[in-house]
C-alpha cells in the first residue's frame, strides 16, 4: 500500500523540486521579487495537481488497487481500501507542505523544516498508538493519523511563510499562474515528476513480484525495506541541500562552485553513510528481530540489510545525490532517461529474469544494486564534462 502512495508522493515532490531549483536560482541572481513570484505559483501548481490527484485516486482507488494487489486476501484489501482513502484525502496538504518545505530549503532555513517534520512524525506515531493500539481502528487510524499529521504540516509552513522577514514570504494567495514562469518550474519538475513515477511504478510491478514469492518473503522484505531507507537517510537529507546550494551557485553564474560544492557535500554523504551503515550491518539480525520480525523471515531480512548496507556505502550516493547536483542546474532531461532507462532494464526485468532462476527475494535486491551501477556509471561521466554546467533555468 505504501509503495502505491510513494508514487504520489515523488510526484508531489518532484514539483516541489522543480520550484525549489528555480527560486534558488533566481535568489543565486539576487532577483528576490522573481525568486517570491515563482515561490506563490509554486504553491498555486502543488494545489491544483494535488487536487486533481486526489480526485482522480478517489474514483478509481478500487481498480487501482485491484490491479496491484489482486490477489491478496479480501480481508487485506479492504484495510488497503480504507488507508488509501484516507491518505489521499491528506494529498493536498502534503503538496502545501512540499512546496513550503523547498521554499524554506532554497532560502537556506532547513531548520524549520527539520523542526515541521519532527512535529509531523510525532503526531503520526502517536496518532498511530492511539487510535490503532487504544481505540482498535485499524487500517482507518493508521490512516487517520497521517491525515492529521499532513493538514497539520501543511497549515504550519504556509502560515510561517506568510512572515515577511521570509526572503520568499508568501504576501498573496492570487490563484493567478503566468505561462513563463509555470514553464521554468514545469520544465525542471515534469522530467523529475516523470522519472520519480516510472521509479515508483517499477517498484510496484517488483512489489508484486515479491507478493508471489509468499507472506514470509513479504514479510522479511517489508523489514528490510524499512531498513534500508534508514540506511539512506544521510544521502536522503543532504541532497535537499545539493538542491538549494548548487542551484544557488548557479544562479550566481559561479560554475566553478557548483562543482566545488558537490564534491564537499557528496564527501559529507560518503562520511555519514559510513558512520551510519557499518553498525547497522554488524548487528543486522538483532535490528532485523527488533523491528518485530521472527521465524523463517529473519535470514531473509538480515541479508537484506547487510547486501543494501555494503552497496549503500559506495554506491547509492553516485546514484541519487550526484544527479541532484545536475538537476539543480537544470540537467534533468540527462538524469530522467538515464534513471529511467535503468530503472526498467536492471531492477525491473532483471528481478524477474533472476527470479525466474530461482534466486527468490534476493533477486529483487541483486537487480537494484545492478540498478545502482549503472546509474552512477552515467552520472559520474556527466558530471566529469561540462554540458551539465551549460543549461539556462532562469
Amino acid at each position: 500500500m505504501d509503495s502505491l502512495n510513494i508514487l504520489i508522493i515523488q510526484i508531489l515532490s518532484a514539483l516541489a523540486t522543480g520550484g525549489a531549483v528555480v527560486s534558488a536560482q533566481y535568489l543565486g541572481q539576487g532577483s528576490q521579487d522573481k525568486a517570491r513570484d515563482a515561490g506563490r505559483q509554486l504553491y498555486v501548481l502543488c494545489l491544483l495537481v494535488s487536487g486533481a490527484i486526489m480526485a482522480l485516486t478517489l474514483a478509481f482507488r478500487t481498480p487501482i488497487l485491484d490491479l496491484i494487489y489482486g490477489t491478496i486476501e479480501a480481508d487485506v484489501m479492504a484495510s488497503a481500501q480504507i488507508y488509501f482513502t484516507m491518505t489521499a484525502l491528506s494529498y493536498p496538504f502534503l503538496a502545501l507542505y512540499n512546496a513550503g518545505a523547498a521554499l524554506y530549503r532554497s532560502m537556506g532555513k532547513t531548520r524549520v523544516t527539520l523542526i515541521i517534520s519532527i512535529v509531523m512524525n510525532v503526531i503520526n506515531l502517536v496518532g498511530n498508538a492511539i487510535t490503532i493500539y487504544a481505540m482498535g481502528m485499524g487500517a482507518a487510524g493508521a490512516g487517520l493519523a497521517t491525515l492529521i499529521s499532513r493538514v497539520v504540516g501543511g497549515a504550519v509552513i504556509t502560515f510561517l511563510l506568510r512572515n515577511p522577514k521570509n526572503t520568499l514570504a508568501l504576501r498573496s494567495y492570487s490563484l493567478r499562474l503566468t505561462g513563463d514562469m509555470v514553464g521554468r518550474i514545469l520544465r525542471i519538475g515534469v522530467p523529475s515528476g516523470l522519472e520519480n513515477s516510472m521509479f515508483s511504478f517499477g517498484k510496484l510491478l517488483v512489489a508484486s513480484l515479491i507478493s508471489s514469492l509468499g507472506t514470509t518473503a513479504i514479510a522479511a522484505n517489508a523489514i528490510g525495506n524499512n531498513l534500508a531507507v534508514a540506511q539512506n537517510m544521510p544521502g536522503m537529507a543532504i541532497n535537499l541541500a545539493i538542491i538549494t546550494v548548487v542551484g544557488q551557485a548557479m544562479g550566481a553564474g559561479q560554475k566553478d562552485e557548483a562543482r566545488r560544492y558537490t564534491r564537499v557535500l557528496m564527501t559529507t554523504i560518503y562520511v555519514c553513510t559510513l558512520v551510519l551503515n557499518i553498525p547497522m550491518i554488524m548487528y543486522a539480525e538483532p535490528l532485523v528481530r527488533i523491528c518485530g520480525l521472527s521465524g523463517a523471515g529473519v535470514p531473509d531480512a538480515a541479508w537484506i540489510v547487510m547486501f543494501h548496507g555494503v552497496w549503500d556505502m559506495f554506491t547509492w550516493p553516485l546514484s541519487f545525490s550526484l544527479p541532484n547536483s545536475l538537476r539543480a542546474a537544470g540537467d534533468v532531461k540527462y538524469t530522467m532517461i538515464v534513471s529511467v532507462v535503468s530503472m526498467w532494464v536492471c531492477r525491473v526485468l532483471l528481478s524477474y529474469v533472476l527470479a525466474w532462476y530461482g534466486l527468490g527475494l534476493q533477486a529483487v535486491w541483486i537487480a537494484m544494486i545492478s540498478d545502482w551501477a549503472v546509474r552512477a556509471a552515467f552520472f559520474i561521466v556527466r558530471y566529469r564534462g561540462d554540458k551539465w554546467l551549460q543549461k539556462k533555468v532562469v
